[in-house]
């Protein structure tokens, strides 16, 4: 039974509640014991034993009425029985009081607890409700701005990120598995063509075999992209110093574009094999996406330092890129125009490996079209 919230709030509250009391007993009655006793009385008259006989100073002393006789008690000595006698009660009548308070306070403690709870029970039943087939639904806790709705909107949030994570991991299995099927279709094709001419030549077998190969090529780089595009998203197991613009000097293009490189030493810490693909698929991208005329097509490449920051900028000509595309290019297998089209337009996952590489480094990639035609693309890695 301790166990539940609900009953640690109400000791809780209970426990602050005894303390605080028997602090304020305890500061009254030594506000109370340290105050002298009042001695502004004329006669013993209304103190308990009083008898007002002649010859009596005090009780039970011979004397004259009102005058005390040598041996009698002061009336201050008098005051401070009379006053023990009055913590003393006070103490104990407090002391009771502060128990049946305490007492009562278990109660309204547990009620109160309850109270404040109750958001956090149906916030339980509707985050049981939901799995990962129905993530749709959400808490939609109404009420006051306070925590608990606070923590009920960012549960929504997390919930809205989950949903879109399932979504874009059931997209990214499809198209990875139609990928994988064009070229083992292809290749299924071939092999039944050829075995199914019984006149087939050697050239023609030659030929069929060389195509299966093509395909069997083309599947070995998907699923070496596939890996790296894993490997990245799991975060990096190596680092060591490199230059980002060393790396970008061996990666250059060859004569089929015009190429405009300014290479500033940018020192990065991460992993040599992850940076070189990054690369390399940035480059890639710039040279598949660009004017198939050799004279109009061109790249400017620039490393070096930005706010400290080792950079990289990437500017391509090419077709006109619609600006609200532009984040299309960072998901996997999608392309600008027709889906799943294969030949110049790639395996589709050249900037989501790009964007994963980035971001396992700590770093992070912006892209712009440029209005003439192309793409600017920006890549910054933390400092060394």
């Amino acid at each position: 039974m301790l166990r539940s919230i609900r009953w640690r709030l109400t000791l809780l509250y209970s426990a602050l509640f005894m303390v605080a009391g028997a602090l304020l007993l305890g500061f009254t009655y030594l506000l109370v014991s340290r105050s002298k006793p009042s001695t502004a009385v004329g006669s013993y008259e209304g103190y308990e034993g009083y008898e007002g006989i002649e010859g009596s100073g005090v009780p039970g002393v011979g004397g004259r009425p009102g005058v005390p006789s040598p041996d009698a008690p002061s009336l201050t000595t008098y005051a401070e029985a009379l006053r023990a006698d009055q913590l003393h009660q006070l103490l104990v009548e407090a002391g009771i009081a502060l128990a049946v308070m305490t007492v009562a306070s278990v109660a309204l403690g547990r009620l109160m607890a309850g109270r404040v709870l109750a958001p956090l029970r149906t916030m339980t039943a509707a985050a049981r409700r939901i799995s990962a087939d129905n993530l749709r639904r959400r808490l939609a806790v109404r009420g006051p701005d306070d925590e608990l709705k606070a923590m009920a909107d960012t549960f929504d949030d997390v919930l809205a990120r989950l949903e879109d994570a399932f979504e874009a991991q059931k997209r990214f299995v499809a198209n990875a598995s139609h990928e994988l099927r064009t070229p083992l279709t292809l290749q299924q094709a071939i092999v039944d063509i050829a075995l199914a001419d019984p006149d087939a030549s050697v050239d023609t077998l030659r030929a069929a075999c060389l195509r299966v190969r093509a395909a069997g090529r083309e599947q070995e780089r998907l699923i070496d992209a596939l890996l790296t595009l894993a490997r990245s998203q799991g975060g990096i197991q190596r680092r060591e110093f490199m230059d980002l613009a060393a790396i970008v000097r061996e990666r250059l293009p060859g004569d089929e574009v015009r190429v405009e490189a300014e290479l500033h030493p940018a020192p990065v810490l991460g992993d040599p094999q992850l940076m070189e693909r990054l690369v390399a698929n940035l480059v890639d991208n710039a040279v598949r996406h660009n004017h198939q005329e050799g004279a109009r097509s061109w790249i400017r490449l620039w490393t070096g330092l930005d706010g400290g920051r080792p950079v990289l900028r990437i500017v391509n000509s090419g077709r006109v890129i619609p600006p609200d595309r532009v984040s299309e290019l960072f998901q996997p297998f999608r392309r600008l125009g027709a889906e799943r089209v294969r030949g110049r337009d790639g395996l589709g996952l050249g900037l989501s490996i790009v964007a994963a590489v980035a971001m396992a480094h700590g770093g992070s990639v912006a892209a712009w079209p440029r209005a003439e035609g192309g793409l600017s693309v920006k890549v910054t890695l933390p400092p060394r």
